[in-house]
C-alpha cells in the first residue's frame, strides 16, 4: 500500500497544495482532478521522488514498484520491440513475454512494420507511445499516468481503457478526458482550493459534493456574518453604558475569539459563445470527389470523398493519427488544395479554424491583450479586456506575451480570437488539447448552442457522443460517411480497425492436472470465494441502504438549513446546519468503511477469477 501523509507544497507564493493525506490500496484505479496549475503534477513527481516536498512523506513497502509514464524521450536499445521489452519484469521461470510487449505496442497503435525501426526514427507522439507501452508492460504496484492519451488516437484510446480495466495493480491517472476517466477508475481524488479529497465513484460524484459543501458553507458564513453585525451594533450602542459595561466586553471577547469565515474566493470558469455570422442558403460548404495524398505513386489518404455541410451540422471527422483528418480540415479550409475535386464556400460563409497550425501561428511577440485586438482592429481595448477575463486571463494576465504561454494557455487565446471573428462554419482540429475537464466542458457547451455549423476533428469520445449527428470516418484504409450520431456508429458499423488485443500482467497456467482434478480445484475455489466475499459483500448492501437513507435525510437538512436563512432565523440555521454536518459527517465514515471493503472485495474477487481463468485454460 503507498501512503501519502501531510504534504504540502508551494512555489514562490502560491501555496498549491497543504496537508494531502490518502492512501492507495491494492487494485484500487484513482483519477486524479484539479485545475490546470493546481499541483496535479507536482503530487506525482512527489510520489516519484522527482521533487521534494515542503513538508510531509509518502511511504511504501519494501522492493515496492511505482510505474509511471515517463516524458523523457531517451532510449537504450536499437529497435521498438527490445526498448519496450526492456520495460518487463524479470521472471524466475526464465519465460519469454516478448509477446506481451508485442500486444501493448500493437494496442497502442505502434504496428508490427515498425518493431525493427529504431526507436529514435519514431516522431515525438510515437515516442511517447513507446514509454507507455514501457511503463504498462513494467507491471508494478503502483502505475501513475500523466495525460496518457495526449498521442493516442481513438483507437489506442478505447484500447488502453480496456487494459487498464483488467489492470490488477493500482492506478492513479490525470487526464482531461472525463469519460476516459470515468471509464478506468474506481475512485477520484480532486485538489481543490488547496486540499485534496477522495470519494468512491465518478468525477460528478466528486464535483457534486463539493459544490453541495461550499453551497452549505455560504449559508453558514451568510449567518454567521448576520450574527456577528448583531454583535457589533450592540458593542457600538452600549459601549459607553456603565450598567452594560460587562456585557459588552463579553461580547467583545466572544467576536475576537470566535474565527471569521471568509467568503470563497470565485473559480473562473471559461465563459463564452461564438460570434454568430448570419447565413441564408442551403449548404455553407460542398465538397465534390475530393482525392488527396502525398507523393505521386503513394495511396491516396483521401479518395473520391464527397459531402455537404448545412446550417446547424455537427460533423465528427474520426480514426487512426495519421490517416488524413487534419489534411481533410486544411482542405476544407482551402489551407491545401485536392489532388482532384472541388471544395466550394458558399458566398456568405464565414469559416473559424481551431487548429495547431493556427496556434503556431500565433505572434509569439504580442500580448494577449494585442493578440485580440489586431483580429478584430474595431474592438475596443475594453472589448478585448472581457474577452481576455473570458478566457480565464484577467488583469494583469492579458498582457502577458504570447510566448511565455503554456500550450493550454494559447488554445486559448486562439478560442478567444474565434469570439471576436464573426463565423458561421467552425473547423477544429483537436479543440480539447491542453484544456482542462472544466474547459472542456465549457467548449462542449458553446459548440452546441452555436447556429452555424461546426467540422471537428477529435479523439474525445465525450465531445463526439455530445455534438456529432453525422461522421467522417477514416477507417481500414478508406473513408467513408456515416449518417448518424458516434452511438450509432460502434452499434451499427463499428471500427473496422478495433484491435482485438487483451493483455493483462501476471497470470501462469497450470501444468499436468487431469480434468477431475481441475473439476476439483473450480469447486474449491467456487467455495473459498463464497466464504470470503459473502460477509463482505453483506456489509457492502447494509452500508449502501445506509447511506442511501442518511443522503436523503441530509438533502432534507439542506434544504431546511436553505429555509431557514431565507428565514434569518439564527437559531433555527444553527439547529439545521449542525443536523446536517453530523449526518455528512456519518456518510463520510459510511463512505470510507465501504471504500475500505470495496477495495478488499475487487482485490479478492480479482484473485479468485484470475485462479478461475488459470484452471480454463488447463
Amino acid at each position: 500500500m503507498l501512503k501519502v501523509n501531510g504534504l504540502a507544497k508551494a512555489f514562490g507564493g502560491q501555496v498549491l497544495f497543504e496537508d494531502v493525506s490518502f492512501s492507495l490500496s491494492p487494485g484500487e484505479k484513482v483519477g486524479l482532478v484539479g485545475r490546470n496549475g493546481h499541483g496535479k503534477t507536482t503530487l506525482f513527481k512527489i510520489i516519484l521522488g522527482e521533487l521534494e516536498a515542503d513538508s510531509g512523506k509518502v511511504s511504501a513497502p519494501r522492493h515496492f514498484k511505482i510505474g509511471h509514464l515517463s516524458q523523457r524521450l531517451q532510449f537504450s536499445h536499437d529497435t521498438v520491440l527490445k526498448e519496450a521489452c526492456s520495460g518487463l519484469r524479470k521472471n524466475e521461470d526464465w519465460i519469454d513475454e516478448t509477446y506481451r510487449a508485442e500486444a501493448v505496442l500493437m494496442g497502442l497503435g505502434i504496428d508490427e512494420e515498425l518493431f525493427d525501426a529504431s526507436p529514435l526514427s519514431l516522431s515525438g507522439g510515437y515516442q511517447v507511445r513507446l514509454n507507455l507501452a514501457k511503463a504498462l508492460v513494467a507491471d508494478p504496484d503502483v502505475l501513475l499516468l500523466d495525460e496518457p492519451t495526449n498521442y493516442l488516437d481513438i483507437l489506442s484510446i478505447r484500447w488502453l481503457v480496456r487494459f487498464l480495466k483488467d489492470w490488477n495493480g493500482a492506478l492513479m491517472l490525470i487526464t482531461h478526458d472525463r469519460d476516459f476517466m470515468d471509464s478506468v477508475t474506481t475512485h477520484t481524488m480532486g485538489i481543490h482550493r488547496g486540499r485534496v479529497r477522495k470519494v468512491a465513484g465518478p468525477t460528478e460524484k466528486l464535483y457534486s459534493q463539493i459544490l453541495m459543501e461550499e453551497e452549505v458553507y455560504e449559508l453558514s458564513r451568510q449567518n454567521d456574518e448576520r450574527k456577528r453585525k448583531d454583535v457589533e451594533k450592540f458593542i457600538a450602542r452600549f459601549r459607553a453604558s456603565a450598567t452594560k459595561a460587562s456585557a459588552v466586553q463579553s461580547r467583545v471577547k466572544a467576536l475576537e475569539r470566535k474565527e471569521r469565515l471568509q467568503k470563497l474566493e470565485e473559480i473562473k470558469d471559461l465563459d463564452f459563445k461564438f460570434n454568430e455570422a448570419p447565413f441564408q442558403g442551403k449548404y455553407l460548404l460542398e465538397a465534390m470527389d475530393l482525392s488527396f495524398g502525398y507523393g505521386g505513386d503513394g495511396p491516396l489518404l483521401i479518395d473520391d470523398l464527397s459531402f455537404t455541410v448545412a446550417k446547424g451540422d455537427r460533423i465528427g471527422i474520426i480514426g487512426k493519427n495519421g490517416k488524413g483528418k487534419t489534411t481533410l480540415l486544411n482542405m476544407l479550409a482551402c489551407e491545401l488544395k485536392p489532388l482532384n475535386g472541388t471544395v466550394a464556400a458558399h458566398q456568405n460563409a464565414r469559416m473559424a479554424y481551431f487548429g495547431q497550425t493556427n496556434i503556431d501561428r500565433l505572434n509569439r511577440s504580442n500580448t494577449i491583450e494585442k493578440e485580440l485586438m489586431e483580429a478584430h482592429p474595431d474592438y475596443s481595448r475594453g472589448v478585448a479586456r472581457k474577452i481576455c477575463g473570458a478566457m480565464m486571463f484577467e488583469g494583469d494576465a492579458a498582457l502577458k506575451k504570447i510566448d511565455v504561454l503554456s500550450g493550454g494557455e494559447r488554445a486559448r487565446v486562439l478560442l478567444g480570437k474565434l469570439l471576436v471573428s464573426p463565423a458561421n462554419l467552425l473547423l477544429l482540429d483537436e479543440p480539447t488539447n491542453h484544456l482542462d475537464m472544466e474547459s472542456i466542458d465549457s467548449l462542449i457547451e458553446a459548440v452546441d448552442i452555436f447556429g452555424g455549423a461546426a467540422i471537428i476533428v477529435t479523439h474525445s469520445e465525450l465531445m463526439l457522443n455530445a455534438l456529432a449527428t453525422r461522421l467522417i470516418v477514416f477507417d481500414g484504409g478508406r473513408v467513408s460517411l456515416f449518417d448518424g450520431t458516434y452511438r450509432e456508429f460502434l452499434d451499427k458499423a463499428g471500427w473496422e480497425s478495433e484491435s482485438a488485443v487483451g493483455v493483462k500482467a501476471g497470470g501462469r497456467k497450470e501444468k499436468g492436472v487431469n480434468k477431475k482434478e481441475v473439476r476439483k480445484l473450480r469447486a474449491e475455489v467456487i467455495s473459498a470465494k463464497g466464504r470470503s466475499l459473502g460477509p463482505m459483500e453483506k456489509r457492502m448492501a447494509e452500508i449502501e441502504g445506509l447511506i442511501v437513507t442518511l443522503e436523503k435525510a441530509a438533502e432534507e437538512a439542506s434544504r431546511a438549513l436553505l429555509a431557514a436563512s431565507e428565514r434569518a432565523d439564527a437559531e433555527d440555521i444553527t439547529a439545521q446546519s449542525k443536523a446536517y454536518h453530523e449526518l455528512r459527517d456519518r456518510i463520510d465514515r459510511l463512505f470510507d468503511e465501504l471504500e475500505s471493503i470495496t477495495v478488499e472485495h475487487e482485490y479478492k474477487s480479482r484473485e479468485f477469477e484470475e485462479k478461475m481463468r488459470e484452471l480454463e485454460q488447463v
